[in-house]
């Protein structure tokens, strides 16, 4: 009897050891049947927009980094989402609620430390004035959260381009246009 007790546990434990990491995996996997969705934002627009299959399906305002902490540009990937996080920075603990600094949603980047999240202090969207993250109003960024998945791309660009100026309107900015306009050097 205590030798089918012990071979039964041991099969549970071989079964739930194979079983919890697909279960884990299978839940931050992109595999909801939608297209995978881009998030882009534009530092000097101080705007966020989130595309799928190119098209524009919502768009938020947010505060970018200040020029003492910039935000970072280029190409990442959402690796993380969190729901009423825990702030931790060097020796800083400040748990969820009113005083949290990134507010109510976390998502994170592929870049450590480096993440799109909510605020308590929403008289900074618009303005470069975060230590490099993207932020947004809590509401909004409840309303980004549940759009997004593990896996979606972000694209954070420092200057204004065609697809930019399409997006968020105006024009594109002068150097942007007199490089478009010079074309290639050899004629091509």
């Amino acid at each position: 009897m205590r030798d089918a007790y012990r071979s039964r546990t041991i099969l549970t434990v071989l079964v739930l050891t194979l079983i919890v990491p697909a279960i884990a995996l299978a839940e931050t996997s992109n595999d909801s049947g939608r297209s995978q969705r881009t998030v882009l934002v534009s530092i000097p627009d101080r705007q966020l927009a989130v595309l799928e299959d190119g098209d524009v399906i919502a768009q938020f305002p947010v505060a970018v980094g200040a020029s003492v902490s910039p935000s970072p540009t280029g190409e990442f990937e959402i690796v993380s989402r969190v729901t009423n996080p825990t702030y931790y920075h060097e020796g800083v603990v400040i748990p969820t609620g009113k005083d949290n600094p990134v507010g109510t949603r976390w998502i994170g980047l592929d870049l450590k430390g480096y993440g799109i999240h909510g605020t308590n202090a929403p008289w900074s969207i618009g303005h470069a004035a975060s230590h490099g993250c993207i932020r947004l109003r809590n509401r909004d960024v409840e309303e980004l959260f549940a759009m997004l998945q593990v896996g979606d791309a972000v694209e954070i660009r420092s200057e204004r381009d065609e697809e930019t100026a399409d997006i968020f309107g105006g024009d594109m900015d002068d150097t942007a246009i007199a490089m478009a306009d010079a074309g290639p050097a050899d004629g091509q």
